[in-house]
Formats: structure tokens, C-alpha cells, sequence
């Protein structure tokens, strides 16, 4: 079955577009991609366990530490560039959303909204959240930039870029009432704006 977050995902991409896949983990969403819109193009994954997933599903993937940017990758060679739920787990967070948006015409940004109800609740409770989106303890995370759908759409005023498309889910279910609050997973469409 396909995640619902990877069919909102395509439903932002043209097809036969270039496609650069940020964090890509196994590949799965890649492959969908493929499969349904063919696409072509690359994902980058620095776990050596998940780059060998992604191989076995068929996704041509670089390994690679994001954290040095792109530079290996020239100005607009992608229709779209995409990081989904990888945000939140990047120090360079300003400079990777830059980056990608030099490298492609469009950019893809999901990340788990650290504002949803259920995370809000459990730090009133005393405890760091733990939810389908952010399954790990505190002691173990790899999330280090955790942020709500105000402080996202804040930085890209600071960075200059623009959201042309923002889609806010939960169990599966878009989300239209208090988003920041009721929403878990956030998915933005950005690009930059034109100097």
C-alpha cells in the first residue's frame, strides 16, 4: 500500500520530470515515483544499510553526508528536489534549503510538525514527544531541529523562498482546520523567489 504522504508527493511532480531525492532512506518513495510519474534522476542517503535498500528497490543513490551540500550537483539540474522527513534531522538547515533549491527548480519539504496536539500534550506532561512521525526517545533521536509549520513558513520568508503549495496530514487524512494543531506531518512545495 502506498503511504498518502507519497501520493501527495506526486501529485506535485510532473511526469518524466528530474527528481533528486534528499535523504532517501530505502528508496520507496523513489521507486513510487518511478513507477507512476517516470521520473528519473537520484537519491542521496549517507546510511550505508539504506543506500543498499535502495539499490535492491531499483533507485540509482549516492551516499552521501548532506551536510556538505551539493556542490557535486550543478545549478537547476532538477525539476525537483526532494527531503522528506530529513529536516529535522539536519544542522544546516538554512544552507541545505538553499542548496536545494540552487540545484532545482522546485523543492519538496516534509517534516513531523512538532506543533500537532499529541506532541504538545506530552511535553506538557513532562515528556519529549514520541509519535508515529518521531518514533525515537530523546536519548536516541536523530531529530535535532524539531519546528512547527509557523517557524518553517518563517524561515523561508528569511531565506526568500516561497511556498507555492502546503499539504497537512494525519493518519493518513488531509487536515484543513488549525493545521499547526491538528496537523502531524507537514509538506510544503517552495521555490525560490525570483531575484
Amino acid at each position: 500500500m502506498i503511504r498518502f504522504d507519497h501520493q501527495v508527493i506526486g501529485q506535485w511532480i510532473k511526469p518524466r520530470s528530474r527528481i533528486l531525492d534528499l535523504g532517501c532512506g530505502d528508496g520507496q518513495l523513489m521507486k513510487y515515483l518511478q513507477q507512476q510519474y517516470h521520473v528519473s534522476g537520484y537519491g542521496v542517503e549517507i546510511e550505508i544499510e539504506r543506500v543498499t535498500s535502495a539499490i535492491g528497490n531499483g533507485i540509482n543513490v549516492i551516499q552521501r553526508d548532506l551536510e556538505s551540500g551539493l556542490s557535486g550537483f550543478a545549478e537547476q539540474s532538477f525539476d525537483t528536489v526532494i527531503l522528506s522527513q530529513t529536516l529535522q534531522a539536519m544542522r544546516k538547515t538554512e544552507f541545505l534549503l538553499s542548496d536545494m533549491l540552487r540545484v532545482g527548480r522546485e523543492g519538496i519539504v516534509t517534516f513531523p510538525n512538532f506543533g500537532y496536539w499529541k506532541n504538545r500534550w506530552q511535553v506538557i506532561n513532562g515528556m519529549m514527544p514520541k509519535s508515529e512521525d518521531m518514533p525515537y526517545e530523546w536519548h536516541n533521536t536523530p531529530n535535532i531541529h524539531l519546528c512547527t509549520l509557523q517557524d518553517f513558513e518563517d524561515l523561508c520568508r528569511r531565506l526568500n523562498i516561497q511556498v507555492i503549495e502546503r499539504h497537512v496530514i494525519t493518519n493518513g487524512k488531509t487536515v484543513y482546520l488549525a493545521p499547526n494543531l491538528l496537523g502531524s506531518l507537514a509538506m510544503y512545495r517552495v521555490t525560490k523567489f525570483a531575484s
